[in-house]
């Protein structure tokens, strides 16, 4: 478009004439080509979010307020979560708005303006997650005592998984799973997450095990540097894990969001390995105490159970003084049986003489040619098979009495073979076989275990122990320098205080068998001397 020229130069009339279009674009091409590139500091004021996924936003300070959008494509790729009032760096291009006449940046970037700027942040966010519960104790789970396997969440490439893992190697090997993730960047906090959920969705039966205990680990940093497990999205995904979370992020006093939503957090990574699986050798040792702690409840236990079953059968009645009272009671009653059949059948026959007595003749008659009938039975009474029934009884009766003899001794034989075998195993699971290899066994004074030389002082009385007896000694210094630093403790014999306080265990349990044997032969022939 040609200006018109027709104007009068005197009055102006001759400057060129612009639509408010051509005037707008001209502007929005000077503004946009002269400030393509630009980072604005300033707080951030009102924040819109309409539903079409744009930021409308307002950057001011204490004198000016530039308005600001941030397009649907840009906002999942911000670092920060735009808040009111927080203190922010935008990075953008500058545009004008010919609908309004008003300029704005286009913000393709935003980052918190200094370390007060995220401490805020941190802060509004920790205030947040407490009101939430995430913080409770109640939700927190129990780290395992023994775990399988581990999953550890960090950057294969670092100094830490090296750390770590040499810690596991020193303390109890673990099997490790490592999930590499970045540890510092815009993307860290989605990489962290996803890993902590990606863990949780292994199952026991897959072809990549499901951990016991998941490890968050990086080393130290700046507040910039951790600010990716300062993220909402990672301290939600720490609190919804299903598998006990360590968190082991940056140093002891660094502090991110993550410690404390984690069921439980750690000063260093080194010492999250530490945490995570118990040392080896204090294993063994608890394992040693336990296990001496069985040996001696089980010899308590066997000294019990024989000195109750020697109890029990010093308390027992022989079989045949079970039955002798019976047995009296039977012959007598035989014998009075006998007595009282006939007492019965003399009395009945003095009755039947004195009732014919009193009978008339005519039935004297006719009763006595009855009697002869009488006397006839009568003479055929015998006490024979009476007799025969009393025999029968009293085989059953001795045969009941073998049997009662014969179960009672193989009861006894039963828990003396269990006794046996008791015995046997302790004198197998005993430090006794163990001495007997060559092996001795070495007390302080107060008779416990010396189970390092550096529990022994110079002049420490001691009592070796070996498999046929036992020796006093004391431990002396040489002049000589032990390696690793020190006088090197050296044990003297004193022979003329050998004493011999171990017996033959093996031989106790022959002798203690024989006499058993001896016992229970004897108990035999008293039995049978019964019957």
């Amino acid at each position: 478009m040609t200006p018109n020229s027709s104007h009068e130069s005197g009055s102006g009339r001759n400057v060129a004439e612009y639509s408010v279009t051509e005037l707008s674009f001209a502007l929005k091409n000077i503004v946009e080509n002269q400030f393509s590139y630009v980072r604005v500091r300033g707080e951030l004021g009102r924040i819109s979010r309409p539903a079409s996924g744009h930021i409308y936003l307002d950057l001011k300070d204490e004198k000016s307020v530039l308005a600001g959008v941030v397009w649907k494509g840009q906002v999942t790729g911000l670092q920060i979560e735009p808040e009111q009032g927080l203190e922010v760096i935008a990075t953008g291009r500058l545009t004008t708005y010919p609908g309004q006449s008003k300029y704005q940046i286009v913000i393709e970037a935003m980052e918190p303006a200094g370390i007060g700027a995220l401490m805020a942040l941190l802060e509004e966010r920790k205030k947040k997650l407490e009101k939430e519960g995430l913080f409770d104790e109640e939700r927190k789970q129990l780290i395992p005592y023994l775990p399988r396997v581990i999953g550890i969440v960090t950057s294969p490439t670092g100094a830490v998984i090296r750390d770590m893992i040499h810690g596991f190697e020193e303390r109890f090997p673990a099997h490790v799973i490592v999930w590499p993730v970045r540890v510092q960047g815009d993307s860290c906090k989605d990489e962290v997450a996803n890993a902590i959920k990606g863990f949780n969705a292994l199952t026991e039966s897959g072809p990549i095990p499901r951990p016991d205990v998941l490890i968050v680990a990086r080393g130290g940093g700046s507040l910039e540097d951790l600010w990716g497990f300062n993220e909402e999205i990672v301290a939600r995904a720490a609190a919804e894990s299903e598998i006990a979370l360590i968190s082991a992020v940056g140093h002891e006093t660094d502090w991110t969001l993550i410690d404390f939503v984690a069921d439980s957090r750690a000063p260093t990574p080194t010492k999250a390995a530490e945490w995570a699986v118990p040392k080896f050798s204090e294993l063994l040792e608890r394992n040693n105490e336990l296990t001496a702690r069985l040996h001696l409840t089980i010899r308590r236990l066997l000294e019990q159970r024989r000195a109750n079953l020697m109890a029990a059968s010093r308390g027992l009645p022989r079989p045949g003084d079970l039955i002798a009272l019976s047995r009296q009671r039977f012959d007598g009653a035989a014998s009075r049986l006998e007595r009282a059949l006939i007492s019965n059948f003399n009395a009945h026959v003095n009755r039947y003489s004195s009732i014919v007595s009193q009978l008339s003749p005519s039935l004297r008659i006719a009763v006595q040619s009855h009697r002869g009938a009488f006397d006839r039975t009568r003479a055929r009474l015998t006490f024979q098979p009476i007799r025969m029934r009393l025999e029968q009884y009293k085989g059953k009766l001795e045969s009941s009495m073998i049997r009662l003899a014969q179960s009672y001794a193989h009861t006894v034989s039963n828990f003396r073979r269990q006794l046996d075998g008791l015995a046997q195993l302790l004198n197998t699971l005993g430090y006794q076989q163990v001495l007997a290899r060559g092996f001795a066994l070495v007390r302080d004074n107060a008779g416990h275990m010396v189970r390092s030389v550096s529990s022994i002082k110079p002049s420490d009385l001691l009592q070796i122990q070996f498999v046929d007896g036992a020796v006093k000694a004391r431990s002396v210094v040489e002049t000589s320098v032990d390696p690793d630093g020190g006088n090197k403790p050296q044990l003297e014999n004193f022979a003329a205080n050998k004493e011999t306080k171990v017996e033959n265990s093996q031989g106790g349990i022959k002798k203690s068998r024989k006499s058993e044997e001896k016992t229970e032969n004897l108990n035999r022939n008293k039995q049978g001397s019964l019957f």
